[in-house]
């Protein structure tokens, strides 16, 4: 299985099926940010990873332009980044809290984190037909992490692509901690995105985002247990993707 995983992620990192996307994801590695200005950036699509025997699978929406365009990690080296994975470390899930770059030695157990698209879409809005297009390597993904039990969808976007990809009809509404069964035995776990419109506002808390972790790990049936002690720390904004 992992050398199957190897060879998804080598075609995922090098397809180029959408031109827009190329186009930005290649002009933002190029131009930079000027706090990231002595970096290489990533530049390409980013695929997903994790432990090949999870039970659970994180779904997100794209890169972010700053964070995993940059780093070549989903998540990785932004705000929502930021929240995610220290999430998964209080939850059990993560060996460590933060996430800086793909060799900073973060280790996932029992879970695997992805993303509907992925390739970084200008204004962090991937067309639908750049969704459909980009759907087949999550498919695939899934399939090969034949352990995943429980799909978390992060935001509406992650939530609807599960159910496009699940062939959902009617679609289920989406919301927090909303539940839909699918094929083969799994459910689908939806969470609002932590994005800095949420996490700043209030509209989702650490307490909101350990509870579907904790919910997702019941489900797997997997023994977690949350670390109250650990906090989230907050960092420059310029660390945004």
């Amino acid at each position: 299985m992992p050398a199957a995983l190897d060879d998804l992620e080598r075609e995922i990192v090098s397809c180029r099926a959408c031109p827009r996307l190329v186009a930005w994801r290649e002009e933002v590695a190029t131009t930079r940010r000027a706090a990231f200005r002595d970096q290489s950036y990533w530049g390409r699509p980013v695929p997903g990873f994790g432990d090949p025997a999870a039970r659970v699978a994180v779904v997100g929406l794209a890169p972010a332009a700053h964070g995993g365009n940059r780093t070549g990690r989903v998540f990785t080296g932004d705000r929502s980044g930021d929240w995610l994975f220290a999430a998964l470390h209080r939850s059990g899930f993560a060996n460590q809290p933060t996430s800086t770059d793909r060799d900073d030695g973060l280790v996932l157990n029992r879970a695997w984190v992805s993303a509907a698209v992925r390739c970084a879409p200008p204004a962090n809005k991937p067309t639908t037909a750049e969704r459909d297009r980009c759907l087949p390597f999550l498919r695939r993904e899934l399939d090969l992490l034949a352990d995943v039990v429980v799909l978390v969808a992060l935001g509406g976007f992650g939530w609807d692509a599960c159910c496009r990809l699940e062939g959902l009809a009617p679609k289920p509404a989406f919301g927090h901690g909303a539940e839909a069964a699918l094929t083969g035995g799994r459910t689908l776990l939806g969470c609002y995105h932590p994005s800095q419109q949420n996490t700043f506002t209030g509209r989702l808390t650490e307490a909101m985002l350990d509870g579907v972790l904790q919910r997702a790990a019941a489900l797997a049936g997997t023994d977690v247990e949350v670390r109250p002690d650990r906090t989230l720390r907050p960092r420059r904004r310029q660390l945004g993707g």
